[in-house]
């Protein structure tokens, strides 16, 4: 296959159907060099033709926490006291700067999903 920019969705198959016959060879190689330009270019073109919105930072933070084991509990403290965080996780009470930089520093959740704003709960006045 010739490399070239992927401009339309047949570009996209094409080159998705070449990595697909790339897959593991070895990097160094022409195959090699041939496969890492393709998933680049596919890389680029997926960034722009189909976004990934970062998820709800209240959802991140549930996230997080299920996926180290953990309960709310583990936020008390971190975010503030255990009412603070039931406030936190309902959507009543906005996360603050500093809470933001511990979730960060102590769950490792990206400071940017954590400073977009949060959804407010259906039926709500905003």
């Amino acid at each position: 296959m010739e490399i070239k920019p992927i401009r339309e969705e047949r570009d996209h198959d094409a080159a998705l159907r070449e990595i697909d016959r790339l897959w593991g060879a070895k990097t160094g190689t022409a195959k090699g060099d041939s496969l890492e330009v393709l998933l680049a270019l596919v890389e680029g073109y997926e960034r722009d033709h189909y976004p990934i919105d970062p998820p709800d930072p209240i959802d991140a933070i549930r996230f997080r926490l299920e996926q180290a084991g953990l309960d709310r509990r583990a936020l008390t403290g971190v975010i503030g006291s255990r009412t603070r965080v039931y406030e936190v996780l309902r959507g009543d009470r906005p996360l603050t700067l500093a809470m933001i930089r511990r979730l960060h520093e102590r769950l490792g959740i990206p400071a940017e999903v954590l400073i977009r704003p949060v959804a407010k709960k259906r039926g709500r006045a905003a």
